[in-house]
């Protein structure tokens, strides 16, 4: 059990790893200008701006789908096992996913425009705006994975039938 929550944990932050470069790379910083020690954006930087925290809610919950449901099929254990690994993981992996994100952004422009002259015009940097996207990884891996235990229910370790579970293979019993 410990070796399948290592898997679990390696896949996910892994993930959250890959999907972070790919949050940068589709990510277009919004420009602005310095005036007055401080950086200012126009309507269409505002746009911008929040488009890198909804992003991150795409990216992050279609990964955290891809990869829930990849858990599911591989690593097909203990369901409950599995499912406690995989949402640790998963909010592991989201908080992975925006360190490598943004470490390649530039920087606060707030703190850069303090020093710059007037007209400077300095790009956005990455960053998601209030703590609620941050589910969004574990929430994409928790469908992935229902989805699959749901559409293939036999997959996985198989146990001989105790005497109780006779007739408990159909929904009506038979």
């Amino acid at each position: 059990m410990a070796l399948q929550g290592l898997a679990v944990l390696g896949v996910m932050a892994g993930g959250g790893a890959v999907a972070g470069v790919l949050w940068f790379r589709l990510w277009d910083p919004p420009a602005g200008v310095v005036r007055s020690g401080s950086w200012l954006t126009d309507e269409t930087g505002l746009r911008t701006d929040f488009s890198g925290t909804g992003l991150y809610v795409v990216v992050a919950v279609l990964t955290g789908l891809l990869l829930g449901a990849l858990v599911a099929l591989l690593l097909a254990r203990s369901e409950l096992a599995t499912l406690a690994f995989l949402l640790a993981s998963a909010a592991l992996a989201g908080w992975v996913m925006y360190r490598v994100g943004v470490l390649d952004s530039p920087g606060d422009p707030q703190a850069l425009a303090v020093g710059a002259a007037d007209a400077t015009v300095l790009p956005g940097r990455l960053h998601v705006s209030g703590w609620s996207p941050f589910v969004a990884f574990p929430t994409g891996a928790l469908l992935g994975y229902a989805v699959l235990l749901v559409a293939l229910p036999g997959r996985g370790v198989s146990r001989e039938k105790e005497p109780h579970d006779v007739g408990l293979d159909h929904p009506f019993g038979g």
